[in-house]
């Protein structure tokens, strides 16, 4: 059996897993954040170091666990001293970055524009964890001193229990202004500004270490480059997964088209995918966008938040509002319609971005909305000429990356019909 920590900036969570990748015990736990030396919220390291080995601990000793991996939320690092111990917070990549600062780097690097084509990274701040690095470097000079390694937090949690620091593509490729994508190696300004020093080498995703209490560990992977994992496994012809969350991500693995500056200013880039391969990207902040306004909408109704779940979708309902924009909704369901109606107008627009002049035939939506049915059949209208299908596969970042190292710990085949999906007309 293999044991996979799924960390979220929510929800934290361990799966074990059979050989035919069923789940066969869990655990999960909401972590209660923390701030760092400005104020700003942040990821509670002790508390997640506890939760890791709390749960370990707790696996039943008849299942027998050969191997673990990690998969987690990318663009953040955890800095390790040279006792091999955390030395700074897990900074929050949403922590807001210094205007002067950020002038400052893309002045002394080829500019906003150029760099960011390079790098395949939109200009986000601290959301570009490369960044992160270099606000250290400039505010905290004696902070930069004391990091012997900089761990993205999938490879952290590796290391916590290998003690063996290292890279992987899937977080460096991962909208972080380290990669220069055309040339397939770090950006020039990592080396001119100290900032390899600080990196652990890179290993292949596939990779296994040796750990002390379970015979191999993998390297750990970024989550959204991990859920596209079992997809890579299934499907063979050209296909569009839009992971949905807090963010919705679009990724087409199919589109080799170098970003354009149009492209980087509405919010698309490229990850790596576990084979080291460039996926064009767009992403768009619906999940959040959706879970404040349903907030206002069921104040506004009187009814509890929960309710948006069982708003069954309405063609009549969507004909009126598309009728009449400025109509007034009546109920909380017609105001529900027509707030999926302004996210889908969003979606669809950030999809385009990353769909167009390629071949592909079908979309798949995994994550919350794939369970959504207002925004399925919005967006199956909105895209008449291609299949679109919810895709149904528990866990797919878990999953992912369980498959990413099956060689090493599954004596049988790699599994074909793990994603169940449900078509919309």
């Amino acid at each position: 059996m293999i044991a996979i920590f799924d960390i979220g900036k929510t929800n934290k969570k361990l799966f074990v897993f059979d050989e035919q990748y069923n789940i066969v015990w869990e655990r999960s736990c909401t972590c209660e954040q923390t701030v760092d030396e400005d104020g700003e919220p942040c990821e509670d390291l002790v508390q997640l170091n506890d939760f890791i080995f709390d749960s370990l601990a707790q696996v039943p000793g008849d299942l027998p666990v050969r191997a673990i991996n990690f998969c987690a939320y990318g663009a953040s690092f955890v800095y390790i001293g040279k006792d091999g111990k955390p030395v700074a917070p897990l900074y929050n990549y949403l922590k807001p970055f210094p205007e002067d600062l950020r002038a400052k780097f893309y002045a002394a690097h080829g500019g906003e524009v150029t760099f960011s084509m390079l790098t395949a990274s939109p200009v986000l701040g601290s959301l570009n964890s490369g960044m992160q690095l270099y606000r250290i470097k400039e505010e905290q000079p004696a902070l930069f001193e004391k990091i012997r390694t900089a761990l993205h937090l999938p490879q952290y949690l590796s290391y916590l229990l290998t003690g063996i620091p290292c890279s992987d593509i899937t977080s460096i490729g991962c909208h972080t202004n380290l990669w220069n994508f055309s040339q397939n190696h770090y950006h020039e300004w990592v080396y001119r500004e100290g900032i390899i020093d600080k990196l652990a080498p890179i290993l292949p995703s596939t990779s296994v270490l040796p750990t002390p209490t379970i015979p191999l560990s993998g390297i750990g992977l970024h989550d959204s480059s991990a859920a596209m994992i079992p997809y890579f496994e299934s499907f063979r012809e050209p296909f569009l997964l839009i992971s949905t969350g807090t963010w919705c991500i679009s990724m087409n693995p199919f589109n080799d088209s170098p970003l354009t500056v149009a492209e980087l200013q509405k919010d698309s880039l490229c990850y790596l995918s576990y084979q080291g391969k460039p996926v064009k990207a767009s992403r768009l902040f619906a999940g959040y966008e959706h879970e404040q306004r349903v907030q206002e909408l069921a104040a506004r109704f009187n009814v509890k938040p929960a309710a948006a779940m069982t708003v069954a979708f309405d063609a009549i309902t969507v004909q009126q509002l598309r009728g009449n924009p400025h109509r007034e909704p009546e109920s909380f369901s017609q105001a529900y319609h027509r707030l999926m109606l302004d996210i889908i107008e969003k979606q669809v627009a950030s999809t385009q971005l990353v769909l167009r002049d390629t071949d592909v035939k079908r979309i798949f939506v995994d994550g919350g909305f794939g369970k959504n049915q207002v925004y399925m059949h919005l967006l199956a209208g909105a895209f008449p000429d291609i299949e679109v299908f919810a895709a149904s596969i528990p866990q797919a970042s878990s999953i992912g990356a369980a498959l990413a190292i099956h060689e090493h710990w599954n004596s049988r085949s790699r599994p074909g019909d793990i994603i169940e999906l449900k078509y919309y007309k």
